[in-house]
């Protein structure tokens, strides 16, 4: 998503959506104001969908900023609301609504670049922040790549990506929710109490203006749920959750779904045991195998190849993965959680193969990476309403492949199977690989006991060259997979 959108997504209630959140797309909600449990408005909603308010706001900003000398300006403007409860115990813990308007305007002199945002458009504010930025602009280092993207590549046609449900639950649906999956995860034999259970919907909106002609704009709701709950006493407890996020909420997992999938993950995980270290085959659960795909995300990052700081630098247009290996990131998926017909310096957008039959073919670039490379933006531009474009992914998925799971470690005398992971000990420079995990002995083809406390080693080259991918592909994340087996890593115990 674009960092426009992780603005956006605090407005509407989401966590974050960058690839170093251990959960994505997991939603919750903190330091909520009890006197916040009123539901959304029907004019609110009104309000919200009716977007002209917002498009004057950035055709203004970006008038005032050529007024005040500007060669080239953009501006974003975003709103939303959302509203969310936290239940524990069986009662409404945390209950929250917020809505808010941010708008930030990016401005160009010549080959300088500056960037400014607010909240307070109120009275002479427009013209105040646009001679601001124009000021900063001016005072600004000279920066050769900047500017923005070229008309030839700007977005003309806006296809219904299905994005919007209409239907804002009200606080007593959320908390029903809530209290359901909780519900579910206490029933579950075996789990000693709850972490806690959360609900949450809402709607934003967002609308992109420039000097060189793009108007663009688009609504987008959001609903989730997710329940945690705990197994045992004292040093001896284990947690586990579950989760489910969309756009619409037919889409959503049931409550009860969610809570029973975090118990019983949570009474699987009971009474860990220790293992040898040594190197066995390592099959990923579909949960965390996205972050492998995340991985090779963040190593293509044009604004990492420009600087010459990633291990893949040299490697367009090599094998490095299998020949069934395909990688895809779709910005166009209807109803997809990263969806969207534009990227935030308007160019169109599409569905592109990063890894096709094994081979690494496109870098994600923004129009200043591009600029820098010597190449063509790839639609890939994300901002935030106070930062610049940078580059970064929609929707991806690694495709299925044939065997089912249990077929994938069926030859697997020895083995690990992660369904968690711990830190973030991935070298982006070296490609050296290293992360806590918890998961499952594999023994004879099946898995038996739960295992903790180990890491699990290796190299990205190696990661990628052995990959094979199972036939449970599922689109729940902004980043899914299918089960992921990956050989000869090393299984660091006691």
């Amino acid at each position: 998503m674009l960092e426009v959108r992780s603005n956006w997504a605090h407005l509407v209630g989401l966590a974050a959506t960058g690839f170093e959140t251990a959960n994505p797309d997991r939603i919750s909600f903190v330091n909520a104001s009890p006197s916040a449990s009123s539901t959304l408005s029907s004019k609110a909603n009104r309000d919200l969908f009716d977007q002209s308010a917002l498009s004057d706001l950035a055709q203004r900003l970006v008038e005032a900023a050529k007024r005040a000398g500007a060669d080239a300006a953009d501006a974003v403007a975003v709103r939303g609301i959302s509203q969310g409860v936290e239940v524990r115990d069986g009662r409404v813990e945390e209950s929250e609504r917020s809505e808010g308007d941010d708008v930030g305007l990016r401005v160009l002199v010549g080959q300088r670049q500056a960037v400014v945002s607010t909240n307070d458009v109120s009275g002479d504010a427009v013209t105040k922040l646009a001679e601001r930025a124009v000021a900063m602009a001016k005072v600004a280092p000279t920066d050769k790549y900047v500017g923005l993207a070229d008309p030839a590549l700007l977005a003309r046609d806006f296809p219904d990506l299905d994005l919007l449900d209409p239907d804002v639950p009200a606080t007593a649906e959320l908390e029903r929710r809530a209290l359901e999956a909780e519900a579910a995860a206490l029933a579950v034999k075996g789990v000693t109490k709850s972490g806690g259970a959360s609900a949450s919907a809402g709607i934003g909106g967002m609308v992109l203006v420039t000097s060189t002609g793009f108007h663009g704009s688009y609504l987008r709701s959001s609903q989730g749920i997710s329940a945690t709950a705990i197994t045992g006493e004292g040093t001896s407890m284990e947690r586990d959750y579950d989760f489910t996020s969309a756009p619409h909420a037919v889409d959503l997992l049931s409550p009860e779904t969610v809570g029973r999938s975090a118990g019983e993950r949570t009474v699987a995980r009971f009474n860990p045991r220790k293992v040898e270290t040594c190197k066995v085959p390592v099959v990923f659960d579909p949960r965390v195998a996205g972050s492998l795909v995340g991985h090779l995300v963040g190593a293509i990052n044009g604004a990492s190849i420009a600087r010459k700081t990633s291990f893949l630098k040299d490697k367009l247009g090599q094998q490095l993965f299998a020949k069934n290996i395909r990688i895809i990131d779709d910005p166009l998926r209807k109803r997809g959680l990263r969806s969207q017909t534009f990227d935030a310096e308007g160019v169109a957008v599409k569905s592109q193969a990063l890894v096709d039959e094994g081979v690494l073919t496109t870098w994600l670039l923004d129009c200043a990476t591009a600029r820098e490379l010597g190449l063509v933006t790839t639609g890939h531009a994300h901002r935030g309403v106070s930062s610049s474009p940078s580059p970064g992914p929609y929707n991806l998925h690694l495709e299925a492949g044939t065997p089912t799971p249990a077929e994938l470690i069926s030859d697997i005398a020895q083995g690990f199977y992660v369904t968690d992971l711990i830190g973030s000990g991935v070298n982006g420079v070296t490609g050296d690989y290293s992360r806590g995990a918890s998961g499952f002995w594999i023994e004879n083809g099946k898995t038996t006991y739960p295992v903790s406390e180990v890491t699990i080693a290796g190299h990205l080259f190696e990661i990628f060259k052995s990959m094979q991918p199972a036939n449970d592909l599922q689109f729940r994340y902004g980043i899914n997979a299918p089960t992921v087996r990956i050989e000869g890593l090393t299984l660091g115990g006691r």
